[in-house]
């Protein structure tokens, strides 16, 4: 058996006390003697430079410092640009000359577009301001030329067509909503624009518009509204004050032509309801009066106190066909009542009795039925001219707009429409 073999102790450069003779080396100092030496512009050791470094090289890191005295380095210079416009300059001149050519006509249109269409915005513009001024209209129209070239157009003095659009024009008591027309074949007197003296016009169409939104305000004043009812009617139905009570207002207006430059309405078929008691129709309609609804009607055949109100009424016994011996019998006779109230032809005879007659004389009888009195005689006064006042309309085409005609006027969901013809227009100065 092998004996261990003792290792020595680390000898120790600085004597130790206990042990003279005996030294130990500190192993940091160890590690210290296997490093590479300390470089004050890498303390990392990283192998870094800094930019002064990069610029004493002249910003070329592959390249080392030229050696020498100053004079004798490389000088920095700035780079030459203008050997990259040259570059640039020989492509340019590598471009075919058939394509410098086209991309200069490319330029040249594009720059004559722009300035048509400049002339166009600027023609229309002006074709507003004056067709405002002549016209006297309070909203300038709206003014599309079509056609291009404009400035070829406007060389020849012909425009091949223009879209006018006009808001809100006054007619009478009411606004047409909207006017639009397309003219044709404008022949131009003078210059555009600045010495444009008038136009004479080929052809032209377009259609007027009065909305029911519009005859609702002007006409209802809020009260009534009006909304289609066939190809050539219309319907008004809304409220009505009478005697500080509303009534329902139903009429029907029936739209014709008046001659060949305007509209009318007829009114007919006019009702006010008293809501679930009575209508009024005035006259002259066909039955004009006050009459009871169907449902108020049967409520009274079987009710013997209102039953018995009528019968009391010899003119009204009279009008339900029951003799004024049986009408007296029924005042009495609760089964004579019931027979005569459960008659089949009771609420139809009751339903063609005129009420005004008996409401005004026979006030008690009026509210014994749900009728205020006041308000019967108040509906009795109404005159057939005011009630349709309220909803007739007509208008004319503005005076100036001579040479236009109206054709196939008709209703649409939104108004009243009407086309609008014309031809050998003139506009201004034609001479």
């Amino acid at each position: 058996m092998r004996s261990p073999t003792r290792i020595p102790s680390p000898q120790s450069s600085h004597p130790h006390s206990g042990s003279p003779g005996v030294h130990y080396r500190n192993p940091y100092e160890e590690l210290a003697e296997l490093a590479d030496p300390y470089d004050p512009d890498d303390p990392l050791g990283l192998g870094l430079r800094s930019d002064d470094d990069d610029a004493d090289l002249g910003g070329r890191r592959d390249k080392p410092a030229a050696s020498g005295s100053g004079d004798d380095r490389e000088q920095w210079s700035p780079p030459n640009h203008r050997r990259s416009s040259r570059r640039r300059r020989g492509r340019f001149r590598a471009v075919p000359r058939t394509a410098k050519a086209l991309i200069g006509l490319a330029v040249l249109a594009l720059l004559l577009v722009l300035a048509d269409r400049c002339a166009v915005m600027y023609a229309e513009r002006k074709a507003e301001q004056e067709l405002q001024k002549k016209l006297n209209l309070a909203t300038a129209p709206n003014v599309t030329i079509h056609g291009f070239p404009f400035l070829t157009q406007v060389l020849g003095k012909d425009l091949q067509q223009v879209d006018i659009a006009v808001p809100d024009v006054a007619a009478d008591r009411v606004s047409i909503a909207e006017v639009r027309a397309q003219v044709q074949d404008i022949r131009i007197v003078g210059d555009l624009p600045s010495s444009f003296r008038g136009a004479t016009v080929g052809r032209m169409k377009g259609d007027v518009l009065l909305s029911f939104e519009d005859l609702s305000r002007e006409l209802g004043a809020s009260q009534v509204r009006f909304r289609a009812l066939g190809p050539s009617s219309v319907r008004a139905d809304g409220k009505l004050p009478v005697a500080d009570r509303q009534v329902s207002l139903h009429a029907q207006a029936h739209i014709r032509r008046q001659g060949d430059r305007g509209i009318s309405t007829s009114v007919t078929d006019m009702r006010l309801d008293i809501p679930g008691i009575a209508t009024y129709r005035p006259g002259p309609e066909p039955r004009p009066g006050l009459y009871l609804h169907k449902k108020a009607a049967k409520q009274i055949s079987e009710d013997s106190e209102k039953a018995k109100a009528l019968l009391s009424i010899p003119s009204v016994a009279e009008k339900l066909g029951v003799p004024p011996a049986e009408a007296g019998q029924a005042l009495n006779d609760e089964r004579k009542l019931d027979e005569i109230t459960g008659s089949p032809r009771f609420v139809p005879a009751l339903l063609a009795v005129n009420l005004v007659q008996a409401a005004n004389d026979h006030p008690q009888l009026a509210r014994k039925l749900g009728i205020d009195p006041t308000v019967a005689a108040a509906l009795a006064r109404m005159k057939v001219p005011e009630l349709t006042n309220k909803l007739e309309l007509s208008f004319q085409l503005p005076e100036k707009a001579k040479g236009i005609r109206l054709a196939n006027i008709g209703v649409s969901p939104e108004g009243i429409r009407a086309d609008l013809t014309g031809a050998g227009l003139k506009f201004g100065k034609t001479r």
